[in-house]
């Protein structure tokens, strides 16, 4: 899968909340100062040429969509970062996430405790 740019990126993070949109309604969930409306189409354009939305004319407007779930997107980017920069072990990231945001040793318990939960109900057990 393509990696994105920052703008293509931000962009699709507003498409995955709106779920599908025209050019104007992804512009009014950007902050001030928002950017040109021909900017965003342009982004638009290169997101659908790189597979990652389609469109739909509806009047004199394209409406977008989201080919791509934000889910599988985000799976490949973390499989990416951990294979690049922590030699494909999710100890070596997940440690190295505990100690950049100084988590207590009951935050790293719970943490644990938490995923274990999560890997039980995907393997169907109690």
């Amino acid at each position: 899968m393509l990696q994105l740019t920052k703008a293509e990126e931000q962009v699709m993070q507003i498409l995955w909340e709106l779920e599908r949109g025209t050019v104007q309604k992804v512009r009014e969930k950007f902050e001030n100062p928002k950017p040109a409306r021909t900017t965003i189409a342009t982004v638009l354009s290169i997101l659908e040429n790189k597979g990652f939305v389609t469109h739909e004319v509806n009047g004199r407007a394209n409406v977008y969509s989201p080919l791509i779930a934000k889910e599988s997107y985000s799976k490949t980017q973390l499989f990416g970062i951990m294979k690049n920069y922590f030699d494909d072990s999710f100890a070596s990231m997940a440690s190295f996430f505990a100690k950049e945001t100084n988590l207590s040793m009951e935050e790293l318990d719970k943490l644990i405790e938490s995923t274990r939960d999560e890997l039980r109900k995907e393997m169907g057990q109690k």
